[in-house]
């Protein structure tokens, strides 16, 4: 049996420290400002301070900067309560982002380029990138960072200089903010329960030391089953913080360190159909809001190699990510009107990615007779059929389950350890020249990364219902008993998917920038950015196996042969802006920026997946691959925006063009003269005209209204080939689609009500977002959906408040994502009644109790 219960003894002995502190410390200037905060203060202030996305002497505020910036304040990230890094980002205009996978893992796209995960955005923890690159091959960024108590507010820069100041950030930075000390002992504790079996305790502590010192503790421990269940603990773990920071006059030191220690559940798609009505659901079986495939028959399985060493997979990991970080920071005056800005940081993270993964769905009887060849493999046997492997019996092919269907689970298993060094050294100066000001930033960015990538998976026969079950493949004589099981407890293939690489990756990047205070009205500002990577390391080229059974008959495994590479790349990329500023309140802002992002070292450590020893040219085919390099992803992008704010109504309105040059697509290429058909790689460009608005109203003390909404045209340009079907050439033409997975409009609106004297309030926020589709075919359709959230706050005392949250309040089935398994050039989905897709996480109900000390 599993043990769903809280560790008692751990969280009894947390709460029972950090409750005796509270008492312990006197009422604080923080306990005053986090009130303050609660009523909204801090959302009307129309001077806050903007660090992301610039760098140089003195303060910018959000009003004078000249690029598309949203700022999520301390009360607004406790009100949404977001649960994973991607949840946090709803609120921000020109971001499409999908978080229906759990607390990590998330998906953004940002401003119609047409790259997932975290590919096109760079994630920064204090100005500095939590990872060097943050689409690392199977390694999202935000994997690797939580958010808790210590994160006081989040700045996110869409477009703008993101690309000058930071590497592969060519659509944005999205900057956490740590918490400052100030001079009084402060802090918060918060307990928060859920439904979803969800027990969480966050606390931050700080407080001056001795001798000019400031120290900073604080982190985050939790369990949850998960809002789709999987039978057992989805998430479990935490992380701890450590900062000491000094300031002297001229200069600022600081030293933080960070473990975190986290396990957390990967939901992927369940099979769907569509009604007759036309509407999508869940088929008959599985609980479309709260349910998943992964379950207890799941959980693990000891994976047969050819080598005969194993490979123990176990689900209860999902992606369980190890990692120890210690950052340094000092800024300092160095004279003559210079100042320094130093940066470093250290991570060792060792990640653990499992998943049960649905690699196609069909129902039970086409399997059955697309295995009919192996009947003649058992003497005797005249039928196939399906049993059970926990001895529940025989498998209904036609009404099992109420649907008959049966899914191809992958239970794929990575591990991927990871060493890296960043370091970014900034001069800045202001000076005078000509009776005009400028700001000047030179800067040098280095990062080292270290990746080894190991991957084994198999394929395990399951039935369609919640925490889904084994199926065996057996052979029947004509009284329907079991002559023989060709399947091996429910695996149907050993190694279809292995792995084994490993390569280092070194960058340096010089940059330049500088605001040019033309006169009161008018700034200038542009910057420079050129970076060259380097990578090197190698793949094992793999071998198939046949190991004498069904399952064990094509594995995979490495042949000890090793492909190297040794490449670099660079380029160089700039961007230039201006803005007028009409008054303290009003302004507006241009500009174009030519962005790149450069071959990753997971570009190569991945690159030959489906390269194999099988012949001397497939592995010459292996090492011209790993010849060549990899391409830069290049990419233009244009914006004017206003902005306008004072303490009844603020809007910041931005019109938005972006050009992509680089989307790679396979495609078979005809030959009308030899009439041969070859495959190869094509490549695509995309174009995408948008506008973004982001507005706050104040009407009345007791009421206001934030609305956020973007509209993007984002269509494939270039993308047309001939491909061979039964003989002729058909030709594809897919000029003018819709990228996949982008809507073309999508609204948030958050309306809120404070009423008993500020002391409560009440918010709902509403989110719609348009059709997507699934393939650059646009053949596969995800339907346009709306989700309706809830949170409520009531202050029971200056120091106590209790929060409740209800998400998903309709329980809406949203579609997120279709099955990208099954292609996203044109998906074998296409036309299907059932299929696979992720709809959003069903309704569930959270409650937290918070003190400030």
């Amino acid at each position: 049996m599993v043990d769903h219960a809280v560790p008692s003894n751990r969280l009894a002995a947390a709460v029972s420290s950090i409750l005796l502190a509270s008492f312990l410390v006197p009422a604080s200037a923080f306990a005053q400002d986090a009130a303050a905060t609660s009523h909204g203060a801090s959302a009307r202030d129309l001077d806050t301070v903007i660090v992301t996305g610039r760098s140089g002497v003195g303060a910018r505020t959000k009003a004078e900067t000249s690029y598309s910036i949203t700022n999520i304040e301390e009360e607004q990230l406790r009100m949404q309560a977001p649960t994973s890094v991607t949840e946090a980002l709803k609120s921000v205009p020109g971001f499409w982002v999908e978080a229906s996978g759990g607390e990590a893992s998330g998906n953004i796209r940002a401003r119609g380029i047409p790259v997932d995960g975290f590919g096109s955005v760079t994630l920064l923890e204090d100005g500095i990138p939590v990872v060097h690159d943050p689409a690392l091959g199977y390694l999202n960024g935000d994997q690797a960072f939580r958010l808790d108590e210590t994160i006081e507010r989040v700045e996110v820069v869409r477009g703008g200089p993101a690309s000058v100041m930071y590497s592969n950030a060519p659509a944005g930075a999205i900057n956490f903010i740590p918490r400052q000390v100030g001079e009084e002992a402060s802090g918060v504790f918060k307990y928060t329960v859920g439904d979803s079996g969800l027990n969480r305790l966050d606390f931050a502590y700080g407080s001056p030391l001795a001798n000019g010192w400031k120290l900073l503790l604080g982190g985050f421990y939790r369990v949850e089953d998960g809002v789709r269940d999987p039978g057992f603990n989805g998430n479990d773990g935490g992380q701890f913080r450590l900062n000491l920071a000094k300031e002297f006059e001229g200069g600022r030191f600081s030293i933080d360190a960070k473990h975190l220690d986290d396990r957390v559940a990967l939901y992927l798609g369940i099979p769907m159909y569509t009604n007759r009505n036309g509407d999508i659901r869940a088929v008959p079986g599985i609980d479309g809001n709260h349910g998943t495939l992964a379950g207890p028959e799941t959980r693990y399985l000891s994976m047969k190699t050819a080598d005969g060493r194993g490979w123990d997979f176990d689900n209860s990991e999902g992606t369980h990510v190890k990692r120890d970080q210690v950052t340094l920071k000092l800024e300092t005056e160095l004279g003559a009107g210079w100042e320094l800005a130093q940066s470093a940081r250290f991570s060792k993270t060792d990640t653990i990615r499992n998943g049960v993964f649905p690699n196609s769905l069909d129902t039970a009887a086409n399997f059955l007779d697309g295995q009919a060849r192996l009947l003649g493999t058992v003497p005797g046997a005249s039928a196939l059929g399906l049993r059970y492997v926990n001895g529940s019996g025989a498998f209904d092919t036609a009404a099992q389950n109420g649907n008959g269907l049966l899914v191809m689970g992958g239970l794929r298993g990575l591990d991927i350890p990871v060493r890296e060094f960043i370091n970014d050294t900034r001069l800045m100066r202001s000076f005078d020249f000509g009776g005009q000001q400028h700001n000047l930033t030179l800067g040098y960015y280095m990062a080292s990364t270290k990746e080894d990538y190991s991957r084994y998976s198999s394929s395990v026969l399951l039935d369609a219902k919640d925490n889904a079950s084994l199926l065996d493949l057996v052979a029947l004589d004509a009284n329907g008993q079991v002559l023989q099981t060709l399947s091996d407890n429910g695996v149907w293939r050993y190694g279809y998917e292995w792995n084994n690489a490993s390569g280092e990756q070194k960058s340096h990047a010089f940059y330049v920038s500088d605001e040019w205070q033309v006169n009161d009205k008018l700034r200038i500002d542009g910057g420079l950015r050129w970076e060259k990577a380097s990578s090197s390391g190698w793949n094992e080229v793999r071998r198939s196996v046949d190991g004498g059974t069904l399952a064990t008959s094509q594995m995979l495994s490495g042949s000890g042969l090793y492909v190297n590479h040794d490449l670099s790349s660079d380029d160089l990329g700039w961007s230039l802006g201006a803005n007028w500023q009409f008054s303290d309140s009003m302004g507006m802002f241009g500009r174009w920026t030519s962005a790149f992002r450069l071959p990753s070292l997971g570009n190569y450590l991945t690159r030959n997946d489906n390269c194999n020893a099988a012949s001397a040219e497939t592995v010459a085919a292996c090492v011209a691959g790993n010849d060549r390099r990899a391409d830069t992803q290049t990419m233009d992008l244009a914006e004017v925006g206003f902005k306008f704010a004072n303490p009844l109504f603020s809007a910041y309105a931005t019109a938005f063009y972006t050009k992509y040059d680089n989307v790679g697509f396979s495609n078979y290429h005809f030959d009308p003269d030899t009439g041969v058909s070859t495959s190869e790689t094509g490549y695509a460009s995309t174009r995408t005209f948008g506008l973004e608005l982001e507005t706050a109203w104040y009407p009345i003390d007791w009421f206001d209204l934030r609305v956020n909404a973007t509209w993007q045209d984002a269509q494939y340009r270039d993308l047309r080939y001939s491909e061979l079907v039964d003989g002729a050439p058909v030709l594809r033409d897919f000029i003018g689609n819709q990228l996949i997975r982008i809507p073309e409009l999508s609204l948030r609106a958050v309306a809120g009500l404070n009423l008993l004297d500020q002391r409560l309030r009440l918010q709902v926020a509403a989110e719609h977002q348009g059709e997507r589709f699934v393939d650059t075919a646009n053949s596969v359709r995800l339907p346009s959906y709306e989700l309706l959230n809830f949170s409520a706050r009531y202050e029971l005392t200056d120091r106590m408040s209790v929060y409740g949250y209800v998400d998903n309040v309709t329980n809406s089935l949203g579609l997120t994502e279709g099955n990208p398994r099954a292609g996203e050039l044109a998906s074998d989905d296409a036309g299907a009644n059932t299929f696979i897709a992720r709809p959003l996480l069903g309704r569930n109900y959270r409650l937290a109790l918070m003190y400030r000390f």
